[in-house]
């Protein structure tokens, strides 16, 4: 049995100041009050995200399994950092979910695929480790990127005083459809199911279907929200991610007891119709 060494756990906060323009009011020749400056917006720091450390949490690491350990250690090294700098450029950006949905759900995701990674290539070679899940979910520390509201709402007060008429407000536009989630369908790219395989693999195909349920929900739920990237990153990444965990559970039930399927990686991304 060998060791993994214990990564370094990678944390990049990010912060945004909100800069205050301050404005002086000059007496013009025809005493004309200047005009009033709205409030500029207060932006708060983006934090910073903080996750479980899995490494010290692991048994014994056989032999054979470590370079996979190491590097799906790696990779989880990789999606903090990632995550840390989405969050220092995303300050202000979608509702008070935003970070939630966007940044630590997603991240969760993809933790949670990549120990369910790690638990696989131990579990070939030794018992496979069991109660990781909860090493998932991370956190956000000080700060959290949420734009706030300027102190009167936005309002200015009109400059002759109020004779005028409000200006027209422009109609808000409806957020676009959200569209559907299409993904590869699976159960017609396996072999003949091993009877002794054949409850695992229907319990992940269940899965499978489940996934993409939820993440036609989550797409529903959040038309509008981020940038144009949202969707990629927030929502068929995080899906990818499961799927190929899920689709890998599969492969390795039937690989059990007759050939593992191979080739099956390219069904785990899905698309928005």
């Amino acid at each position: 049995m060998v060791r993994v060494r214990a990564p370094r756990l990678l944390i990049a906060g990010g912060a945004a100041a909100a800069l205050l323009a301050a404005g002086i009011g000059i007496a013009a020749a025809s005493d004309k009050p200047a005009a009033n400056k709205p409030a500029a917006a207060n932006v708060q720091a983006a934090g910073t995200i903080s996750c479980p450390t899995v490494a010290d949490k692991l048994p014994a690491i056989p032999a054979a399994a470590a370079a996979e350990v190491q590097q799906n250690l790696d990779l989880l090294d990789k999606q903090i950092a990632e995550a840390n700098n989405r969050l220092a450029t995303s300050v202000g950006q979608g509702g008070p979910a935003f970070v939630q949905n966007a940044i630590l759900g997603p991240l969760a995701d993809k933790r949670r695929a990549t120990i369910d990674r790690i638990a696989i290539a131990i579990g070939r070679h030794a018992a496979r480790p069991t109660g990781l899940d909860s090493l998932a979910t991370c956190t956000l520390g000080a700060g959290g990127g949420v734009q706030q509201p300027p102190a009167n709402g936005g309002a200015q007060p009109p400059a002759n005083g109020g004779n005028q008429p409000p200006a027209t407000q422009p109609a808000t536009q409806p957020p676009a459809a959200a569209g559907t989630i299409s993904c590869p369908t699976v159960a017609d790219k396996l072999p003949a199911i091993p009877a002794a395989a054949k409850a695992e693999v229907d319990r992940n195909l269940e899965l499978l279907n489940k996934q993409i349920a939820e993440a036609n929900t989550r797409l529903a739920n959040s038309v509008g929200q981020g940038g144009p990237a949202f969707v990629q990153n927030a929502i068929l990444g995080p899906l990818a991610d499961k799927r190929r965990s899920t689709i890998d559970r599969i492969a390795i039930a039937i690989g059990r007891h007759t050939a593992k399927p191979t080739g099956l990686d390219s069904l785990a991304t899905c698309t928005v119709a």
